[in-house]
């Protein structure tokens, strides 16, 4: 086979952008293209996302999240400070409200501690300090958290990809995949291309992408949709920084939460809602293919089964302004629903199993250079919600690893 290109990423987000920027950093001269079938780039959830450069709290001990988002903040920040994107450190408070939430913020701590996080331990008086109009009994203060401007990081890697030879070829959909021992032959809405690798970047896509090389990812992505408000310019003074509640471990949410974006503005929520479409950004967006996906998969009943009462109350709050003000009243007292106007939504991309357990942690699939037997000639990234962003460096670089070994081994 004749070769257009050595490796295709499908997926132009900021997961694909920085394996873009991570290959063209380990193997110079690489015939790489990105494929992102919308007229720009980043224009799903790294363009609809909170900003939030997160610490690594959250996640379990020796899992990818918890490594990558610890080592990747650091590293964002970093970058970022290198090239000139803006961002801040601010930290972050976690604060229980209710005496029945104090055992798990105790837990959260000792697991920040475990990841090697700096955590201090607050006082109501200690919360007062951080954030004069936040209520609550105790909290945590996380002081490696920030903020930045993530369409401007995945416009940054791209700029380096493409100044490193990358081709970004927006408006460019994959329509189909045919996989033979000598490559990959790829048929796109501009065209048909050849590879020795493809490199499965997707996002809210990326189980069918799979499916459509060939694959069984063994999950499906059920599209949820985090539908957020932000404070009138003239009660932002309200909130200082970042402030979340404790959140559930059963669900992979983390309520609703108050965020100072690095542009001023400041977002209160979201709600966590099955959408309708994968890029079903409100209640009117409705595709029949999606939500037929979405129905039909064992796993999709199996989570209703197991969260309807948490469900209820996210659609609750999403149906009824009154009562989202009273959810974001727990944390901010001072808030009324005048001072909330509506803002842009995002729909998260999580990877479900058949028995409805929702995936905890990044996942590949595809080539393993540990596993011999692994499919070969393709990658795919099948997990990679927040804090995929934050941890996009150390992600690029294992999926480029992936990606260069599966070159070397003939696909």
């Amino acid at each position: 086979m004749t070769y257009d290109y050595d490796v295709v990423v499908v997926g132009g987000g900021i997961v694909g952008l920085s394996t873009a920027y991570a290959l063209t950093r380990e193997r110079p001269g690489l015939r790489l293209a990105v494929l992102e079938k919308e007229a720009g780039l980043a224009a799903h959830q790294t363009g609809r996302n909170s900003g939030v450069i997160h610490s690594g709290v959250y996640y379990r001990p020796g899992s990818l999240k918890a490594r990558y988002a610890v080592s990747g903040a650091a590293e964002m920040v970093e970058f970022c400070r290198t090239h000139d994107v803006p961002h801040e450190v601010t930290g972050k408070l976690i604060v229980a409200t209710d005496p029945a939430e104090l055992p798990r913020l105790h837990a959260l701590a000792e697991r920040g501690r475990q990841n090697g996080i700096p955590v201090t331990e607050l006082d109501r008086a200690g919360i007062a300090e951080h954030e004069p109009e936040v209520t609550g009994i105790a909290g945590l203060h996380i002081g490696t958290t920030g903020i930045c401007d993530f369409p401007a990081v995945a416009g940054t890697y791209a700029r380096l990809a493409r100044e490193a030879g990358a081709e970004l070829r927006t408006g460019t959909e994959l329509r189909a995949v045919a996989r033979r021992a000598d490559g990959v032959t790829l048929q796109t809405s501009a065209g048909e291309l050849r590879c020795q690798v493809l490199v499965n970047c997707a996002g809210l896509h990326s189980d069918r992408i799979a499916r459509l090389a060939g694959d069984d990812p063994g999950v499906r992505i059920v599209p949820f949709r985090g539908e957020y408000y932000e404070l009138t310019k003239e009660r932002r003074e309200l909130v200082r920084g970042l402030v979340y509640p404790v959140p559930d471990p059963a669900f992979p949410f983390l309520g609703v939460h108050l965020t100072r974006g690095i542009h001023g503005d400041v977002h209160v929520g979201p709600n966590a809602v099955p959408a309708l479409a994968r890029e079903g950004y409100d209640w009117r967006t409705v595709r029949p293919r999606d939500l037929a996906d979405t129905i039909t998969f064992p796993g999709t009943w199996q989570i209703a089964r197991r969260h309807w009462r948490y469900e209820i109350g996210e659609l609750h709050r999403s149906l009824s302004k009154r009562a989202f003000t009273t959810a974001v009243q727990r944390l901010l007292p001072a808030v009324t629903a005048a001072d909330l106007v509506p803002a842009a939504a995002g729909v998260r991309a999580q990877a479900v199993a058949r028995d409805g357990a929702l995936l905890d942690d990044f996942a590949f699939a595809g080539f393993d250079p540990d596993d011999p037997r692994s499919t070969r000639r393709l990658v795919h990234v099948l997990n990679a919600p927040s804090p995929a962003a934050t941890a996009s460096l150390p992600i690029g670089r294992e999926v480029a690893r992936r990606a260069l070994a599966a070159q070397e081994a003939g696909g």
